[in-house]
């Protein structure tokens, strides 16, 4: 089939190649003159036959609430358009509503892969109706890895694809999801440093690349733990800056307003905030603390400056 594929960066590029690989047509719209077929929006759209189906690949918030917008005023009654950026659930309602008004559907599809997508596949969470997912379900298919089989050779279901419920249903299940990655690899992260701590371990890396084999630890987060420590096996080359992308924060928020505890993922929220402080303000009122109570010693504050050679 055809697909309209707005945003063609490292995700969005290799999903149109995947799919170009599988027989389908991409008639792809990057800002990017370089990477485009079309130039603008209004030729992507005059290029597709209807019903058409355009996937919306770019950053999550104003970029993307403005493509749709966009779209909104070019598409017309039974075309669909899919956002597969990392919107907040709560906008895909709005969107949903908005563009029905003109009998355009909408699909929200949580997508994870990577850069890695291009040749294993990618793990697809959608949102939206029956009939629009129906429509674009070539497209899923081409996109997620192969199904896996039983011990007869018979295809499992499910594997790598949901459809997990009407519009916003999608991004949920995506948020939850990175959710988990955040706790996942704070604990390997931490896992590491306690390693790396101890004087009776003398081959880290290699410790960690054991783990991979027939642990109930193992997985492809720690594969690429392996691979990073391969190529800078004391992580020499890379800050502890950590950023987060917004899918942490609101499960930690969707988790306050249903009471579920999720004491990990919270935690390796706030990890992430603690790694942007070269010199923590909480910690510095510990210190201040312990010294007032307790005489402990403090350590005074280290100085960047570089002395003039003499």
């Amino acid at each position: 089939m055809q697909l309209g594929l707005i945003g063609l960066g490292k995700m969005g590029g290799n999903m149109a190649e995947r799919l170009r690989r599988a027989g389908h047509e991409v008639v792809g719209y990057d800002r990017d003159p370089g990477k485009r077929d079309v130039d603008s929006l209004e030729a992507l759209v005059d290029a597709l036959r209807s019903p058409r189906v355009v996937w919306v690949m770019v950053p999550a918030g104003v970029p993307t609430q403005q493509t749709i917008r966009r779209l909104k005023d070019l598409l017309g009654d039974g075309d669909v358009v899919v956002d597969g950026g990392n919107s907040k659930f709560t906008e895909d309602q709005v969107h949903a509503d908005d563009l029905a008004t003109k009998g355009i559907g909408f699909i929200d599809a949580g997508v994870s892969g990577g850069v890695w997508g291009l040749e294993n596949g990618y793990a697809l969470m959608v949102g939206g109706s029956a009939n629009d997912v129906a429509t674009v379900q070539p497209i899923f298919d081409a996109l997620k890895p192969p199904a896996p089989t039983d011990e007869s050779g018979e295809e499992l279901p499910g594997a790598g694809f949901v459809h997990a419920g009407p519009a916003g249903a999608g991004h949920f299940a995506k948020m939850v999801h990175n959710g988990i990655e955040y706790a996942l690899m704070q604990a390997y992260g931490e896992g590491y440093e306690l390693l790396h701590a101890s004087e009776l371990i003398e081959d880290v890396p290699g410790v960690i690349a054991s783990w991979t084999q027939g642990t109930v630890i193992r997985s492809w987060l720690l594969d690429l733990l392996v691979r990073a420590l391969r190529e800078d096996p004391g992580l020499e080359k890379i800050s502890g800056y950590a950023e987060d992308s917004g899918e942490g924060r609101w499960t930690v928020e969707q988790a306050i307003q249903h009471a579920v505890p999720m004491p990990a993922i919270a935690a390796s929220l706030f990890a992430r905030f603690s790694s942007r402080q070269e010199d923590s303000p909480t910690m510095k009122a510990v210190a201040a603390l312990r010294n007032q109570f307790g005489g402990h010693a403090v350590q005074a504050v280290r100085t960047h400056e570089v002395e003039e050679p003499a």
